[in-house]
């Protein structure tokens, strides 16, 4: 693709921003040389850290945003005061038509209250889901949500469990994707009354989708089911347990082969090895999660991720752009509704017995 293609950035979201936002511009340009950014934020920080680097001025426009939205705020009191904020700004642009899409490192809650005012959901979806994919034993696999809605009903997760299918199908190339609801226990009995009455909806209505049952925390990584659908408070914990697990494990590798001269010229040897492992477990490979159910392109990108991790982000942003995504997803979804007769009223009927 060589036609220029622009993305917003919140240039002040996130823990290292904005010079973890800048120095993962200057990487995703050499991956994405047509891509073209919106830098908004405070236009004298930003303005000098730009112009002091032509890697950046040739591809950056700062748009200046006086306001910031800190991590601690409610997502209440960013939509009341952050109407000059970068985050709501950046998404602006998307709804605008100025951008083709956007990425944030900063408030989850407060980006996805405020992609939802602005840009809306798609017909029949209630809330936008934070979608991701990670690594697993049989490849990779799609899980949402991870963290836009901490709180979820049965309507919401059989919402969920459609647009993670079709995720898979559009993003992963899967022709029939396996759905699974994240549970403690894989019996009927197990889980809570709303995992229950999701999982009966599941399996009774006419949804043309692939329900495989309750699946655990470990079938994440076993890879059991292509997609593992969750509310945002279970799902988030999820992801940071497993990225946590992949530092530790990688801390006990280093440890390991640095404990003797013996074992450090073993290491020499399996160096190429380990280096495969540890890039195929890296979190800021993965780094860059969409929020499914938006009107517009909208990434998320982890707070703590550096430079590297939020390239993949812009990455994410670029791909889901040139491919059409958000089209396809409108698309899909509305195919999937009419197989199953169910629209958005329909399935909360169903939801609720």
């Amino acid at each position: 693709m060589s036609a220029r293609l622009t993305l917003s950035l919140d240039a002040m979201g996130g823990d290292q921003a904005p010079d973890m936002v800048l120095k993962g511009i200057k990487i995703a340009r050499t991956r994405h040389p047509h891509a073209h950014y919106l830098l908004h934020g405070n236009e004298a920080v930003l303005g000098p850290m730009v112009e002091r680097d032509k890697t950046l001025a040739e591809v950056c426009d700062i748009r200046h945003a006086e306001g910031v939205v800190g991590n601690d705020e409610k997502p209440s009191q960013a939509l009341r005061r952050g109407r000059d904020s970068s985050l709501w700004q950046a998404i602006q642009s998307v709804k605008e038509g100025e951008a083709a899409g956007m990425v944030s490192a900063g408030n989850t809650g407060a980006f996805m209250a405020m992609a939802k005012l602005s840009l809306r959901t798609l017909p029949g979806i209630d809330r936008p889901a934070i979608a991701a994919m990670m690594p697993t034993q049989r490849g990779d696999l799609v899980m949402l949500d991870l963290g836009a809605n901490a709180e979820c009903d049965a309507d919401n997760l059989v919402q969920f469990a459609i647009m993670g299918e079709v995720f898979a199908r559009t993003v992963l190339g899967l022709e029939k994707p396996t759905i699974g609801l994240l549970n403690i226990g894989t019996e009927d009995q197990k889980g809570t009354e709303t995992l229950r009455q999701t999982s009966a909806i599941l399996k009774t209505s006419s949804l043309p989708i692939r329900f495989h049952g309750f699946v655990e925390g470990d079938d994440i990584g076993k890879g059991t089911v292509d997609v593992v659908v969750t509310d945002g408070f279970t799902g988030n914990v999820a992801l940071k347990a497993i990225e946590g697990t992949s530092k530790l494990y990688s801390a006990f590798i280093r440890g390991a082969f640095e404990s003797s001269i013996v074992t450090r010229l073993g290491y020499l040897l399996v160096r190429s090895a380990v280096n495969k492992v540890r890039a195929r477990v890296d979190p800021r490979r993965y780094n860059g999660a969409m929020f499914l159910g938006l009107n517009g392109i909208a990434v998320k990108s982890h707070g703590g991720t550096d430079p590297l991790g939020f390239a993949n982000a812009v990455g994410v942003a670029v791909d889901l752009v040139s491919h059409g995504f958000n089209d396809t997803i409108k698309g899909e979804f509305m195919k999937v509704q009419r197989a199953s007769g169910l629209d958005a009223k329909g399935l909360e009927e169903a939801a609720n017995g």
